[in-house]
């Protein structure tokens, strides 16, 4: 269990100050000057040797993604671009961070601008977030009259500008290269890999984007030290992490905690428990909507949360948002419920996902209410490795995974509703 004094996000509830001085008085811009004064090669490498690995959901070493940023510059600025558009299905850890705790954010974007030569930053916050936007907002204004950011930040010798854009409220801006032409006034789709960010990202020129998690963690990782981050979790999951529970627990929250706690630990400890014993759990989505779900037996006896355990089971830790499901849940409606979602949010650039998106949702839409034939799971299924890959971004593979897990672990509970609603035809036909 992580002690107290081991946490990062000490004003995770709201329950302290979140003005600068409350920030201060926590800890927090303790010493910047003298972090940044020991060099970018000594951030740098003090972030790879923590293993800190991105908290976005693709799990991507940070320290090793910010020395893609050119050492020399050929006369184009360098931009660091925070993701704040949180809109994966059942995420919300970094709104907490936002509205309660917004100078670790702050103070990790200057170290990690500095850290890649970056005089300007920019924040891309979603576009339902106008509370979590002012919170931000109002630490950004009272760190500029501190002299905390702008020119000579924080007594550091380095100017810096730091930046928050309000998105509209689309879900694939959270895909990075589709941020980046939204921030600058485009249509939010995704851009062609490569080129990479770090070669020409935000206005063409050298941009790592990076999860709000992911930055606001650094300045207290340099501070105590990466062996102290890594000591952590299992090897290569190192750290502390936002969980965020809902769904049927008795108390649904956001925890910080360590990477690799068991599950039953973690609902045990924070939840209090799966509501209605533990015998009621039928499914978990560990990691946001977009990573297959696995069935309760899985979850109940052996479950690590951390990225390698749950790849090896076929799904994934993602954004750490643990949605649970008990056996009062449709699940075979949940999941439809997923892939409409999909569908709405596709940005239609490909079309394996334009349409793909839209087929499995009316396939799915069948299967729920078992008016279907048993061989079309098996289509479904076809389809689902048809669109999983071959698009320019991961939206087509989140539609998909959520519908492969289905039909993996629930694949008799969609046969038994297909054979029901038949038995009920055949009986209905037999009595007219």
């Amino acid at each position: 269990m992580l002690k107290d004094q081991d946490r990062i996000f000490t004003n995770l509830y709201g329950m302290h100050d979140r003005t600068l001085a409350g920030a201060r008085a926590r800890g927090h811009w303790d010493g910047t000057a003298g972090l940044i004064q020991k060099g970018r090669d000594w951030i740098i490498q003090q972030m790879k040797d923590s293993g800190l690995r991105g908290r976005g959901g693709a799990g991507f070493p940070t320290g090793l993604k910010w020395s893609f940023m050119p050492k020399e510059s050929d006369g184009r600025p360098a931009y660091l671009v925070v993701n704040a558009d949180e809109s994966e299905p059942g995420t919300c850890k970094d709104r907490e961070i936002m509205r309660h705790d917004p100078h670790t954010l702050i103070e990790g974007c200057l170290i990690a601008s500095f850290a890649m030569s970056a005089n300007a930053c920019y924040i891309y916050i979603r576009g339902e977030y106008i509370r979590e936007r002012e919170a931000l907002q109002a630490a950004i204004d009272e760190a500029y009259d501190a002299g905390l950011l702008g020119p000579n930040a924080a007594g550091s010798g380095w100017d810096f500008d730091l930046y928050l854009h309000h998105g509209a409220g689309a879900y694939i801006c959270g895909e990075e290269t589709a941020l980046l032409e939204s921030l600058e006034g485009k249509k939010g789709m995704p851009r062609m890999k490569p080129p990479f960010p770090a070669g020409a990202g935000l206005y063409g020129c050298p941009t790592t984007v990076n999860n709000v998690e992911s930055i606001a963690v650094v300045p207290t990782i340099l501070r105590r030290g990466p062996e102290w981050f890594a000591g952590f979790g299992r090897a290569n999951n190192a750290g502390t992490k936002l969980y965020a529970i809902s769904g049927h627990v008795n108390n649904p929250c956001v925890v910080e905690e360590a990477m690799s706690i068991s599950f039953e630990e973690l609902i045990d400890r924070h939840c209090g428990g799966i509501r209605g014993g533990w015998d009621n759990l039928k499914a978990v989505i560990p990691g946001g909507s977009s990573v297959p779900l696995l069935p309760g037996k899985i979850m109940k006896e052996d479950c690590i949360m951390d990225f390698d355990w749950l790849r090896e089971q076929k799904s994934g830790l993602g954004t750490a948002a643990v949605i649970v499901m008990d056996n009062s849940t449709d699940v075979i409606k949940a999941i439809w419920r997923l892939s409409k979602f999909y569908k709405h949010e596709s940005c239609g650039q490909c079309t394996p996902c334009r349409e793909g998106t839209g087929w499995m949702m009316r396939v799915m839409d069948r299967l729920v209410s078992g008016d279907a034939e048993p061989e079309e799971i098996d289509m479904l299924l076809d389809v689902t490795k048809q669109v999983e890959g071959h698009t320019i971004c991961a939206l087509g593979d989140a539609a998909a995974w959520p519908i492969q897990g289905l039909i993996r672990h629930f694949r008799d509970e969609i046969e038994d509703r297909i054979k029901h609603k038949r038995t009920g035809r055949v009986s209905a036909v037999a009595a007219e």
